[in-house]
């Protein structure tokens, strides 16, 4: 019974998608990369050393401290350390005092915080001993760490793809397979709803919506606000393709034999109908994911997103649009640019590799070898 079972094993749907999957190691470097991210995010207040919007006027615009294991002497110590740093002769100008060494400290005591929300803690990953600081990435104008801001920052940036996606794809997947299954009057009004918010180009309607809100919201109103705003344009092309694809399951001969039995049509929309697209759906929440991010980035970017002193990777951005930000401070940019770079990225090689791996017909494919 046992050797009988392990050909239906090898060829389960989970099975084949995985061993297909991991023939992409550029999906699944960006599955572990995103997985990376989405974890500092959540253990943001342990990672970063400083909270996000302390301020330290003594280091306004510091550069990014390098961390070393041989002081000048060339001896090797067994615990990174940084060199202090004292004012230079110009403005925002700075120097290594090569006879204070600063050893780099982890599990250090620190400023209080909730770790997710919930566990209080005082504990933070790294740090130094008071009054001296490290900045790994350099600060901003107001003196804040730049880590710091980009871990917190990620909270907010990268949630926004995710609940965004959430909220949208549930609407898109229920209006979608409403339309395509019930069809006359319902279909008309929901397809002919879509078509309108696809007539009106995303990036001007996105400005208009968030102009309706008033601009001295907290940021945790802004940041509902901005996940509603792009949920709200983001359904209608999924409705789309899922009323497409309902159409044609609609005709199956299991959604024929579950209305032969009397089930109602509710029941068959989310039991029979919807679940026959979620291959698709998956691979379109993984695509558009990106799309989020950087529509937050944008509005924060033009100053009507999340608001000083909250933290997110386009307000981030937004200090460095000045050309002297850009030749002398580069680092501002260099920060929330990787981050917003690197996760774009990944989430499209992300899913390139489901795409490829959730295709029918390689799983069908592999099923039958």
């Amino acid at each position: 019974m046992t050797e009988a079972r392990r050909p239906a094993a090898a060829g389960s749907p989970g099975r084949i998608f995985w061993r297909q999957f991991r023939r992409n190691p550029l999906a699944l470097a960006g599955g572990v990369l995103l997985a990376l991210f989405y974890a500092l995010a959540l253990l943001a207040p342990f990672v970063a050393p400083y909270p996000q919007d302390e301020l330290d006027r003594s280091r306004f615009y510091h550069p990014p401290q390098a961390l070393h294991w041989k002081d000048a002497g060339g001896r090797l110590h067994l615990r990174p350390f940084v060199y202090a740093t004292v004012p230079g002769p110009g403005t925002f100008e700075y120097r290594e005092d090569r006879s204070r060494e600063v050893p780099l400290r982890f599990f250090v005591r620190g400023s209080r915080y909730r770790l997710l929300g919930l566990v209080p803690s005082e504990r933070h990953l790294f740090g130094v001993d008071p009054p001296a600081r490290v900045d790994l990435l350099g600060t901003d104008p107001a003196g804040r760490d730049e880590l710091s801001r980009l871990l917190f920052g990620a909270q907010v940036s990268l949630t926004v793809g995710l609940v965004g996606i959430l909220i949208s794809f549930t609407l898109g997947l229920l209006l979608g397979g409403v339309s395509g299954y019930l069809g006359g009057w319902v279909d008309g009004l929901i397809m002919r709803s879509s078509e309108v918010l696809l007539s009106i180009p995303g990036l001007y309607l996105i400005i208009a919506l968030r102009s309706a809100f008033p601009a001295s919201l907290p940021s945790w109103q802004v940041y509902l606000a901005i996940v509603a705003i792009l949920a709200l344009i983001g359904w209608a092309g999924l409705a789309r393709v899922i009323r497409g694809m309902v159409l044609s399951i609609r005709r199956s001969d299991y959604v024929t034999a579950a209305e032969a039995l009397g089930m109602s049509r509710t029941r068959i929309i989310v039991r029979h109908v919807l679940p026959n697209t979620l291959s698709f759906v998956i691979v379109a929440a993984t695509v558009s994911v990106p799309g989020y991010i950087l529509g937050e980035v944008f509005l924060s970017f033009l100053g009507v997103g999340v608001q000083e002193p909250s933290a997110s990777w386009g307000n981030m951005l937004q200090q460095a649009r000045s050309l002297t930000v850009l030749t002398d401070f580069p680092w501002l940019l260099y920060a929330p640019g990787v981050a917003i770079f690197l996760t774009v990225m990944a989430f499209n090689f992300l899913g390139d590799g489901l795409r490829d791996a959730l295709d029918p017909r390689r799983l069908g494919a592999g099923r039958a070898g």
